[in-house]
């Protein structure tokens, strides 16, 4: 993630959690809010109730990968916490994927040129 840091704390995810905006599909449920600085931070939340640790940590995995592949068309200066929900446990790549860019275009949080391909 070049563009990118992670969010780490318990305070921070906290803070998305009550001051940011949500909106939620069939396997994730997105957080965004503004972070007054020149980088996303990017935090990933899966809690037992999706799986074993190996299971949270694959999902993970996925979703930061589709981040970072797509991190160029995603506006500046979010924090973005993606949570799992149950479903995702067995999605795969392409649909983990299809969820994050699904939400992103319902935040309106990536650039507009993206949006001129679809529609």
């Amino acid at each position: 993630m070049i563009f990118s840091e992670s969010l780490k704390k318990n305070n921070d995810f906290q803070n998305v959690y009550k001051n940011g905006k949500s909106y939620a599909n069939k396997y994730l449920v997105m957080y965004v809010m503004e972070n007054n600085t020149d980088k996303n931070r990017l935090g990933i939340s899966a809690s037992k109730k999706v799986g074993n640790s190996v299971v949270r940590h694959r999902f993970a995995r996925l979703v930061r990968e589709s981040y970072r592949l797509h991190e160029n068309i995603f506006n500046s200066g979010l924090d973005i916490v993606v949570v799992a929900r149950k479903s995702a446990s067995v999605a795969g790549y392409a649909e983990i994927e299809s969820a994050l860019l699904h939400l992103s275009k319902l935040h309106r949080i990536i650039k507009i040129y993206f949006y001129d391909e679809e529609n």
